[in-house]
């Protein structure tokens, strides 16, 4: 089950209080201390080729997108 797919059940489980209340207690996944999966991008929620340098956390591709206009310039 990936990051996202609990967040749909969780909406779907909104009628059903008691059920929701078991699912969050067994089957809510645990929140990450280490590996890949614990920064993701703010903007698109891509795991990989993180920026987190200066607080950012985007990766690489949303980073390129709106670089200059966070104020970061381009140097060739």
């Amino acid at each position: 089950m990936t990051a996202s797919d609990w967040n749909k059940i969780l909406k779907q489980l909104k009628a059903k209080p008691a059920v929701m209340k078991k699912f969050l207690k067994h089957c809510k996944p645990k929140e990450r201390t280490t590996g890949i999966a614990r920064q993701k991008c703010e903007r698109c929620g891509r795991f990989g080729a993180h920026v987190g340098q200066y607080n950012i956390n985007l990766c690489r591709q949303c980073f390129r997108e709106i670089a200059t206009e966070i104020g970061f310039k381009k140097y060739n």
